[in-house]
């Protein structure tokens, strides 16, 4: 295990001692590859933070616990225990907080809880749809947004009904 750290180190010095070999301008070809990615970065900045500022405010705003509690007894009609809820609401959002209300979950009901497997599921099978969105929307010319975002947003449904209905049987 000591030696899978140094893969990456290791990497670097071969591809450096293969461009020394072969003669090529390492800085020159850095910050032209740099150059060539801060249009992309201009481009990708104001969907990132529209995305980012959208689930502060989801979750700020109370919206989040409101739309959790009044979904509650359809979570729990399709297998899903109301307690993930805000997760499963949440994750399409928002990875980081979504860690977050994965260990509130963890420490609430413990690591090996049925809410819990059911909450790592959720996590697992699930995609910040928006953040994944806008990093990949910025970069093309066509911005037809709508169904390609239901189709995620379905798409991570089904996953976290199906591993709910699993999860009964781990």
């Amino acid at each position: 295990m000591k030696y899978l750290v140094l893969i990456v180190p290791l990497l670097f010095l071969v591809l450096f001692v293969y461009a020394l070999f072969r003669r090529v301008k390492l800085y020159d070809c850095f910050t032209e590859g740099i150059k060539d990615a801060i249009p992309l970065l201009l481009s990708l900045f104001p969907y990132l933070a529209a995305m980012l500022m959208l689930s502060e405010l989801f979750e700020a705003s109370g919206l989040a616990a409101k739309l959790t509690s009044f979904l509650a007894p359809v979570f729990r009609f399709l297998g899903i225990p109301p307690e993930i809820g805000k997760l499963v609401l949440l994750k399409p959002f928002s990875g980081s907080g979504s860690t977050a209300l994965l260990s509130e979950i963890f420490s609430s009901y413990g690591a090996d809880s049925y809410i819990a497997r059911c909450a790592c599921v959720a996590y697992g099978s699930s995609e910040t749809v928006f953040y994944i969105s806008a990093v990949y929307f910025a970069g093309t010319k066509r911005k037809n947004l709508g169904k390609p975002i239901a189709i995620a947003l379905f798409s991570n449904f089904c996953a976290v009904v199906l591993g709910c209905f699993l999860c009964r049987f781990i």
